[in-house]
């Protein structure tokens, strides 16, 4: 079953209503409690005909058919001109010949998310709110912020999925974020990129390789795979569900 309505998203002085789909298991009953996911792009998750480019994630056939006990929130992106999603999606700010300069906005997002957000989400559902059921996951932009939620707030989020995340955003920022973590042992993180994608940034994969190694020194438990043939696309990233979602339950059996 899947839930959708508003939820009041900061942007500086103001707010703005987003749409926030939340999957409940449908066998669910009185009593039983889930654990968390949440994600980014919400409209890139569920449905095709909310998808940007028309292919979700299909993750609603994904949880009926596996009947895995999870509650999916996902929030839509900004989609405002000007690099909304960009400023939004960014926690670091940066120059980019495509998009000029980009005045990351995704700590404050991050606050949000974890904040406000999650207590409307533990008041409303049957959640199991504490760090050890509370994941994130998300692509491109949103694989970067999921990786920073887990560095940024270590005590909210115990395990992450990053499917193409944007490392080249800053990568000596990020590094530099890792570096300062003390020991995260009961963490994990599934990181992944497609093979036909890597040339689309210089030095993808060292970049990827240096945060992994990175996250390493720190007790977290790291999956990286490149993904034979992958691509930066919704079908794509559908295709790895079945390789990081059992991730999310490792341990909890």
């Amino acid at each position: 079953m899947i839930e959708t309505f508003d939820l009041p998203v900061p942007l500086g002085r103001s707010s703005e209503p987003r749409k926030t789909y939340v999957y409940i298991p449908d066998y669910a009953e009185e009593g039983d409690r889930f654990p968390v996911l949440y994600m980014f792009d919400g409209h890139n998750v569920f449905f095709d005909s909310d998808a940007t480019y028309g292919k979700s994630w299909g993750m609603n056939e994904y949880l009926t058919q596996t009947r895995m006990p999870l509650i999916v929130v996902a929030v839509d992106c900004n989609h405002h001109r000007n690099n909304g999603r960009l400023r939004e999606y960014s926690p670091y700010s940066m120059h980019d010949s495509r998009f000029g300069n980009i005045r990351g906005r995704g700590n404050k997002f991050m606050q949000w998310f974890s904040g406000p957000c999650k207590e409307v989400i533990d008041a409303r559902y049957p959640t199991l709110p504490d760090r050890e059921h509370t994941f994130i996951a998300g692509s491109s932009m949103g694989g970067l912020m999921a990786i920073y939620a887990m560095i940024a707030f270590p005590d909210i989020y115990s395990r992450a999925a990053a499917l193409s995340p944007s490392v080249w955003v800053n990568l000596p920022a990020m590094l530099s974020d890792i570096g300062r973590l003390g020991n995260m042992d009961g963490t994990v993180l599934y990181m992944d990129y497609g093979s036909n994608e890597l040339a689309n940034h210089e030095d993808m994969l060292d970049g990827l390789e240096r945060v992994n190694h990175a996250l390493l020194q720190h007790s977290i438990c790291t999956t990286l795979r490149i993904v034979p043939g992958g691509e930066h696309c919704e079908a794509c990233w559908e295709e790895q569900l079945p390789f990081f979602m059992p991730l999310f339950f490792y341990a909890h059996q």
